[in-house]
């Protein structure tokens, strides 16, 4: 069989942008020294997602904000100021799982720094991911809820949460604004029996709505069992992109 892949992409990912050092503003690593690799395209589309210039083309050209970049050149670049942890985000990163350059992605990374794969549940890790699961690599997982707009069928894959929950290497995240939607968290955890700690992120892009939300969030939070994290990024920079 003759192989599709052109030679000029099989060492490329179409990456949205790559920086760092930063922190990490989310989840349990939340705090610590970070680089990200923000990768292109999803396949949900959030009413308040706070990345859609990397999937959203009727508002962003999104011919001139991704690029098709050499895995090597992305490396290098995440790795500037050995940040010891590379965060893989996007956009939904897990669409580019089976190119053959987001193998050499993880292998280069490993060698460097632990990985964290930010993803929205909706697709199940496989091939590469799989490998490198019992190294450096953890999944922050983030189901979306009712208020991201986009209906059940799409958010909500119980086989992905099933195969995701299998995973030792897993957290949580919960994007919500009210107790209301700390209620719908908890329903998820309980419906798929959800293994492994859970964070809820209060929703946000100003540190004033970030701070409205973590007080309205908080006491329910406690009540339900769960840990409270917060958008660190946010709150030092605002709505910067890079940071």
């Amino acid at each position: 069989m003759t192989s599709t892949t052109s030679p000029a992409t099989s060492d490329t990912l179409v990456t949205s942008e790559v920086f760092g050092p930063t922190l990490q503003g989310e989840g349990p690593s939340a705090g610590r020294r970070a680089s990200f690799i923000r990768l292109g395209a999803c396949n949900l589309s959030c009413s308040w997602c706070d990345t859609p210039y990397t999937w959203d083309g009727s508002r962003f050209d999104l011919r001139t904000e991704l690029a098709r970049r050499p895995v090597q050149d992305i490396v290098d670049r995440a790795l500037v100021g050995d940040p010891g942890l590379v965060v893989i985000s996007g956009g939904e990163p897990l669409l580019h799982q089976h190119q053959p350059a987001w193998k050499e992605l993880l292998r280069k990374l490993a060698r460097s720094a632990e990985i964290e794969i930010e993803t929205n549940g909706t697709i199940a890790p496989a091939g590469a991911t799989l490998h490198y699961e019992p190294f450096a690599l953890r999944y922050n997982v983030s189901p979306k809820l009712k208020h991201s707009g986009d209906p059940e069928h799409r958010r909500i894959r119980p086989e992905v949460l099933e195969r995701f929950s299998d995973s030792a290497r897993v957290a949580w995240k919960f994007v919500c604004a009210t107790p209301a939607d700390v209620d719908e968290a908890a329903e998820l955890v309980d419906r798929y029996e959800l293994v492994g700690p859970v964070w809820i992120s209060p929703e946000g892009t100003t540190a004033k709505t970030v701070l409205i939300h973590t007080k309205l969030l908080a006491d329910h939070v406690i009540k339900r069992g769960f840990n409270l994290g917060t958008r660190l990024h946010v709150l030092a920079w605002g709505n910067e992109r890079r940071r």
